[in-house]
Formats: C-alpha cells, structure tokens, sequence
C-alpha cells in the first residue's frame, strides 16, 4: 500500500460524538443527574406532600444512619468512604442509590468473574526463573520483595536479558514503532487507550494492513470511550474489511453500567514476542505534537527487547480473551524472544486490574518512596491523591528525600487541575517540590530514584488511575537507561516553573473555590 493507500486508511476514521454526548457518558454525568434527581424529588415532596413531611424525613434519616454504618464498617479506602459519607448524609436517597449502584457493581460482574478466571488459569503462564529472582535479592531485598508481592496474584515475574529503550517524547515512540512494525512477521498486538485519526495512527494502520494482507497475525483493541470521543461504532468491521482483528473494550451504555469506573487505559504494542511498547502515549496526534490541544505535549515511552516481552504478550491476551473459554496462549509465549547481548538490569511489566483488591500501581509507587535513599522524581499529568498515597509522599520529603513532582503548566481538564492544587499546601510543608511544565501539558507517568530503579507506563497520580481503571506500566531496576529518564527529568525541570508559597496565593480565586467543593466527592471523578 503506498501513500494513496494510507490515506484511504485516515477516511475510515470518522469523529465520534463530543461535547454533550460525552459528558452524558461520563462519571460526573451521573452525578450531574443523580443530583439534579435529587433536587427535583425533595421539591416535589415539599409540594406536594407536606403532610407526611415528618415521615419522609424520618425515613430517609432512618435510612441513611443505616447506610453510613454499613458504609464505616467496609475495607474501602479511607477518602473514598468520606466522600460517600458526605453524599449520603447530603443527598439521602439519590446518595445511597448511587453508592449501591457501584458498591455492588451492576453491569460488570460477569465481567470480573471472567477475569478471575483467566488471571488464575494463567498465573504460571510465565514461571518465575528462581535465579534471576535470587540474583536481585542479593543485589536489593527490598526490590525482591517487591517481586515477591507482585507474584502473589498475577503472573509478573522479573526479568534479566532485556535491553530497554527510553524515548523521552511521544514522537520518538512512534518513529521507532514504524521501523519496528515493518519488521512483524508472526503477530502485532495493539491494545490502547485512545485511537484517534491523524498522522499518526494513519502511518500505522497502513503497516498493520499490509502486515494483515501478508498473513501477520494483527489484532488491535481500544477502550469502549473511543466510540463517543473519536472513533464510529462501526470501526471493528471496518478494521476487519482490511483483514485486522479489532475489539472494544467495555463499550459504554449510558446510565446502565458501572464500567465508567473500569476502562482499559493501557497501552501496550507487542511485536512477534521480541519488542513491546509501554508508556503514556496513545495513538492520536496530539502526543506526537502534530496537533496543539494543550500547548506543548510531553510524553514519554520505553521500548523492551527480550525475556520482559512475554509478560506484555500475556497481559493482551488476557484482555483479548475476556470472551473466549480455555484460550491457549502458548503458541504465544514460546515464541524465541532474542534478547540483545549485554543487557543489563531487571525489567518487570506488570498490570493493575480494578476488580480485586489489590491497589497494585499505588503499592508500588509507596514502595519505591519508602525504600528511597536520596530522591524520587516523578512527572505526572494530574494529582489526585488519597491519603495514603500523599502520605507516603510527605514521609519520603520529610526524610531528608529529595521530592519533586513536575505536573501540567497548561491543564487538559480544569477540574483536576483544581483538585491537584488543593494538595500543594500540604507537600510543600513536608518539603516536596512541586513544578509545572510551562510549554504546556505532561502527559508522562515517571518514577525515577536513587539512579537504581524507575517506572514508566500509563499509571497516573489519581484516582482514576490507582482504583477506577486497568493500568499497566514497566518497573526498572539497574537497567542503563534510568541515567537517561532521570537526565530527561533534569531536562524537563529547565522548561518548569517552580511552585512556592507566592504563586499558590496568586492563584485565581475560580480555581481555588472549584478545588475546595470537588475536593469531596474526588473518588468519583
């Protein structure tokens, strides 16, 4: 296919749905609903009921202490519970129809149970080799105990013979993505958050067809969001006329569902088992600076070339299997990964999965500020922190750890910006530093510390990210390139303006008061 070819590829995208449409889709647009409802209820009952005013009450009271009882006795966590208790107590009857909406989890239950399913029927899918395990204890306990975790439900070995690359921009991802999309020759997987029509995804699906038409093996899988945001509900088939196997995930169903909360925001490419692609960046042209949205974008991505591969193939397959009963990934995972000579360090890819409890991308981000020594470097487009979370944080400063978190210099959603704001006060007390990116937006999720271990892939500081959404990222120990992602923080930090005392009472008055009200129901933005 050459270029007339490609651009026949950028028409069968056409734009989705926005403004309105999506908002309807959204969490806050039940809540705008539900709140609306609400209102509307207590009005009709002062009008129209005013006799058995004192029983309504009395029954919603009754209701309610029920409820915040039920609710203080659960192991959810902490901020999440007081935002409840807040929405409860203020909105009895609408407040406690939305908790059990999600408490109880209508509309993805089947869902969970599938993936329960699949993690255990593939939780030895990939054998943990004993000695490189034993090999990082030696070298760093604490780093293997994090592995040890990270084994205990779900399969996320630790790896040796992986070479990493770093790309400190989202278009030196996809450069490297087309050189090495040219070179498939069994399978390309692509499993992504947002798909978008473009530059960007036009070079890409021009590959991925040809590769189809030549007996590739080519499956490509985006969130059920695309379908009111960018992409036609119609674009599986169209995908499929091209010979490409296409999925959506959780497509969304306005007000019947609780999968608002569960979105695959992953991002992963999987060449042949040898190459796989992680980070923040989706495939639309706005990471790639092709488009402007949010002034300049700051994005960031690592290549991995080896044994670490298998875990990546692994975790598409199990997304890609949801429906399927008894898949057999092996024809997969015994593909030869050919790992470079020389390479250096410890990769572990590893996924967070919403539906259970373990809090995976929180726990290790609060494992890496607790084990740190001399710093932890952390670029993130929002910050939206529980109390554990911005705990650990605190602690690690107040340690005499050097902190600093580089955040957006121009937001690309007003209300988390608002709410990220809300938190400054409180780091800059315990001694984080806190920066903003004045080119424009971060869209980055960096861990860097001690020059000895790091983490790059699509788990942001938020709510969204560490409770609502499936993650995935690539945890680095003594791999060569953190000299590069710690000197491309150092880099990033020249084009950032630090946040002092100062400039937190100069901020707008708008913004401050909006932080102030959405900082109580957070959890559930």
């Amino acid at each position: 296919m050459g270029e007339h070819d490609e651009n026949a590829g950028l028409r069968l995208l056409k734009k989705g749905q926005k403004g309105f449409f999506r908002l309807i889709f959204s969490r806050l647009g039940i809540i705008i609903v539900l709140l609306a409802c609400n209102i509307l209820l207590l009005l009709s009952a002062f009008g129209r009921f005013n006799e058995f005013l004192p029983h309504l009450f009395g029954g919603s009271t009754l209701f309610s202490v029920v409820m915040i009882l039920y609710l203080l006795n659960t192991d959810m966590n902490p901020s999440a519970k007081i935002t409840w208790l807040i929405l409860i107590m203020l909105l009895p009857v609408f407040g406690i129809f939305l908790f059990l909406f999600v408490r109880f989890e209508i509309g993805h239950r089947a869902i969970k149970g599938r993936i329960d399913q699949l993690i255990a029927q593939t939780k030895r899918a990939i054998p943990q080799d004993p000695e490189t395990l034993e090999t990082l204890r030696r070298e760093d306990p604490g780093a293997a105990a994090l592995v040890d975790y990270m084994g205990r439900n779900d399969c996320h070995p630790v790896f040796q013979n992986t070479a990493v690359t770093f790309f400190p921009m989202g278009e030196d991802k996809w450069q490297e993505m087309l050189i090495q999309l040219e070179k498939a020759e069994h399978f390309i997987f692509l499993e992504y958050f947002i798909i978008d029509e473009g530059v960007m995804w036009g070079k890409i699906l021009d590959i991925l067809a040809r590769k189809a038409a030549a007996g590739v093996d080519v499956r490509v899988m985006y969130d059920g969001t695309n379908e009111f945001s960018t992409l036609p509900h119609n674009y599986p088939k169209r995908l499929e006329k091209l010979g490409i196997q296409c999925k959506v995930f959780a497509p969304v169903t306005p007000f019947v569902s609780t999968h608002y909360n569960y979105r695959d925001h992953r991002k992963i490419l999987v060449i042949d088992g040898k190459v796989a692609f992680n980070g923040g960046v989706n495939l639309a042209d706005e990471y790639i600076n092709r488009v402007e949205k949010f002034g300049h974008w700051k994005d960031t991505a690592v290549m991995l070339q080896g044994e670490a591969v298998r875990s990546f193939t692994l975790m598409f397959l199990q997304m890609w299997s949801i429906d399927k009963r008894d898949p057999d990934f092996t024809p997969f995972l015994s593909l030869p990964t050919c790992p470079p000579d020389g390479a250096a360090g410890f990769v572990m890819p590893y996924g967070d999965c919403p539906l259970d409890e373990d809090k995976v991308g929180e726990r290790v981000y609060m494992d890496i500020l607790n084990r740190s020594l001399r710093y932890v470097h952390i670029i993130s487009p929002y910050l939206i922190l529980d109390g554990e979370m911005e705990t650990a944080i605190k602690f690690a400063a107040e340690r005499g750890v050097d902190v600093k978190i580089i955040l957006p210099g121009v937001p690309d959603k007003t209300a988390a910006w608002a709410l990220a704001k809300t938190h400054y006060s409180s780091l800059l007390d315990s001694g984080v530093q806190i920066f903003e990116y004045t080119p424009g937006f971060t869209h980055a999720k960096i861990f860097v510390s001690d020059d000895r271990e790091g983490v790059v892939g699509t788990i942001n500081l938020d709510y969204r990210s560490l409770y609502h959404h499936f993650e995935c990222a690539t945890y680095l120990h003594s791999v060569p390139c953190l000299g590069e992602i710690e000197a491309d923080f150092q880099e990033t930090l020249k084009k950032c303006c630090p946040v002092t005392r100062e400039s937190i009472k100069h901020e707008k008055l708008s913004l401050k008061i909006m932080g102030f009200f959405l900082k109580a129901i957070a959890p559930l933005l």
